[in-house]
């Protein structure tokens, strides 16, 4: 008989990644999913514990599924992902109505967890077994795909930033072997995909091909179908000379890049533990832009890390200012229990509230003037759906813009060229050339 699999996903793209893989798993055992939870018969929360408070979310997640328990004994509730890692069977205890817990790196068990949870035991999984976990899940289902796919090739981190809790939720840094990724992108773009994103906590540091993350890019760049491909998350101090030329050498890497650098103040950066100055950064942006000189930036920020002055605030300003972002993703600092910045001197909220409404309002304009110098240039882009208006597709350019096009005949997974006539708050207007 077939049942119903509810999934909400919290965080990141690699969260994202990993939801569809365990529907694919419990796939096999019979479930489809369902878009709510009200008629699930397994309801399962992929979680992140990055931002503040992560497990209060959770909980309180878990209280308004009450009502379903009570209505539905059968129904079995499972947590996944780093605040399930980072709580384990604390969870059970404070919500009893949960049935399984199970971390990042063990979500293939998850159908041996749900076997048990039906037999009426309580199921805990939060190990960092040795077996891949990839190879034990089952194949993925061969239906049509959309255009763009992420593909998980990294995990884990070795970095440990003081405000980080990654290497304590996802482990080690891990990498998959390439053969067994270029399998699934092509299995991926057989189903329709033109654009992968390669995805890992610290993706620039993949050694599983023997030429670094840029070897895997350029077998990867070798599916003929295969038009796109971008990666993150990166590390300033994974970013080697051969991925930097990869940027200028292959033609399916996109000029965009996500370079997250927190902090503009040498002091701060050395007080996360980042192990690299904002000169070194500097550089780094200086060779990537020798080679790609239309190379947009993307980067995250956090606001207020203990201890933080208006000095060295300003020097974060003044990063930002050499820089110049197209994206950015900027935060308040927030305690991490177990972190070392946990335990120092904390910014006042009211400090935090304030750099942070200063530092999203030069990203703002930053952002913005670089979306309206688009306007009059002609891109690439990768149409992914219909938009709201009839007759509108909606898609991105090379440079990750979301561009609108009202045009007759124009499909998911066509790649045309656009001339952009308009810049809007959110998105680019084209016109097909």
């Amino acid at each position: 008989m077939t049942k119903k699999l509810y999934i909400k996903t919290y965080g990141c793209q690699m969260n994202v990644y990993d939801s569809e893989r365990m529907a694919e798993a419990m796939g096999g055992e019979g479930y489809v999913t369902t878009s709510t939870p009200d008629d699930a018969d397994m309801i399962l929360l992929n979680t992140c514990h990055i931002r503040e408070k992560a497990a209060e979310k959770v909980y309180s997640e878990l209280g308004r599924y009450k009502t379903l328990k009570a209505e539905n004994p059968d129904l079995k509730i499972g947590v996944a992902g780093c605040v399930a890692q980072a709580e384990g069977a604390e969870i059970m205890r404070r919500q009893p109505m949960v049935d399984l817990v199970v971390g990042p790196q063990s979500y293939h068990r998850l159908p041996a967890l749900e076997a048990k949870a039906r037999a009426g035991q309580k199921a805990l999984d939060t190990d960092f077994p040795e077996e891949d976990k990839f190879e034990h899940l089952k194949a993925r289902p061969k239906a049509k795909r959309g255009p763009s796919a992420f593909l998980t090739v990294q995990e884990g981190c070795d970095k440990f930033c003081a405000f980080c809790v990654v290497p304590y939720t996802r482990g080690a840094e891990v990498s998959r072997p390439a053969d067994r990724i270029v399998t699934e992108a092509r299995d991926l773009v057989a189903r329709g995909v033109r654009e992968i994103t390669l995805l890992g906590q610290n993706v620039n540091a993949y050694h599983g091909h023997e030429g670094g993350l840029a070897g895997l890019i350029y077998a990867l760049s070798d599916i003929d179908d295969l038009a796109r491909i971008r990666f993150t998350t990166s590390h300033p101090n994974d970013m080697d000379e051969a991925l930097i030329a990869a940027h200028g050498d292959c033609e399916k890497l996109m000029p965009y890049l996500h370079l997250p650098v927190q902090a503009g103040s040498d002091r701060i950066l050395k007080r996360m533990n980042r192990q690299h100055t904002r000169d070194d950064y500097f550089r780094i942006i200086d060779r990537l832009r020798a080679v790609r000189p239309d190379l947009h930036l993307s980067g995250d920020f956090i606001v207020g890390f203990p201890e933080e002055t208006d000095a060295d605030f300003e020097d974060t300003l003044d990063l930002i200012e050499r820089v110049q972002y197209g994206s950015a993703f900027s935060f308040k600092y927030s305690t991490r229990p177990g972190t070392p910045a946990a335990e120092r001197d904390q910014v006042s909220e009211a400090v935090k509230d304030e750099r942070l409404q200063r530092l999203q309002a030069l990203l703002t304009r930053q952002q913005r003037a670089l979306q309206d110098a688009m306007v009059g240039r002609d891109v690439a882009v990768l149409f992914e759906k219909p938009g709201r208006m009839p007759g509108q597709m909606v898609g991105k350019s090379e440079y990750l813009h979301a561009v609108h096009v009202e045009a007759e005949g124009v499909s998911a997974g066509d790649l045309r060229r656009v001339r952009i006539v308009e810049s809007g708050p959110n998105s680019l207007k084209g016109a097909l050339i």
